[in-house]
């Protein structure tokens, strides 16, 4: 168990200061909203939605309907549903686990899973969900701490919420250095662009969002045949 733990803790070492700072500024934004830490342990243990989370702050301000909340959760997350299919066999064999290892499934988590080499005297589907379980537990921790220290210490926190706009940069820049194909990237860009000149900052994601899709669907077999060439 000693070395099963120790393992699981060094490959998500990484995972554990991103997700601790990422977590603090989540906290600090939930608090300075008027929600406690008790809100930041409760959205981050069952919500766990990552940058989601960040996006439902102004949405518990402004009372926004479930189905609002729901579609953009939708096209925020909608490409975990593309990570969970590759693994959908390794997480039933894990039995009762299985649907946590689909609820506790991020970005990080998704990379850490296809890139730890297990050794042999290690039980794989116990690496499995030790990975998810710390990952998670990383993020509810950052979480609790920033709302605690915007409770306990005044201090201006203007400009934090720009955490949530590096997020994304961080996510971008790390998708178009390991994407094959840069067209879904470009479709995004160009797309965001024109919508967000078009409709206006309060609503052009979801436009933004369909029309990158429709183009990416025409562009397919490209993709697919630069990615197969590459």
């Amino acid at each position: 168990m000693k070395k099963l733990i120790s393992f699981i803790f060094m490959r998500t070492l990484p995972v554990l200061f991103a997700f601790l700072f990422l977590g603090i500024a989540f906290g600090l934004l939930l608090q300075q909203a008027g929600y406690n830490a008790v809100w930041a342990f409760m959205i981050s243990t069952f919500v766990y939605a990552g940058s989601m989370q960040f996006v439902l702050i102004p949405f518990l301000g402004t009372q926004a309907s479930i189905l609002t909340i729901i579609l953009m959760t939708l096209s925020i997350n909608c490409r975990h549903i593309f990570y969970g299919l590759s693994f959908i066999d390794k997480f039933k064999s894990l039995g009762k686990k299985y649907p946590y290892m689909i609820f506790s499934l991020t970005d990080e988590t998704y990379s850490l899973l296809c890139s730890t080499k297990i050794p042999k005297e290690l039980d794989e589907k116990k690496v499995f969900f030790g990975i998810a379980l710390f990952t998670h537990i990383y993020w509810i921790s950052g979480s609790v701490m920033g709302a605690l220290l915007g409770e306990l210490i005044t201090f201006d926190t203007t400009g934090i919420e720009f955490a949530m706009t590096a997020l994304f940069v961080v996510i971008f820049i790390e998708q178009w250095m390991s994407a094959k194909s840069h067209i879904p990237a470009a479709a995004g860009l160009i797309c965001g662009t024109v919508s967000l000149l078009i409709f206006g900052p309060g609503r052009f994601i979801l436009p933004a969002l369909l029309a990158a899709v429709v183009i990416i669907l025409a562009c397919k077999n490209t993709i697919q045949g630069k990615e197969v060439r590459l």
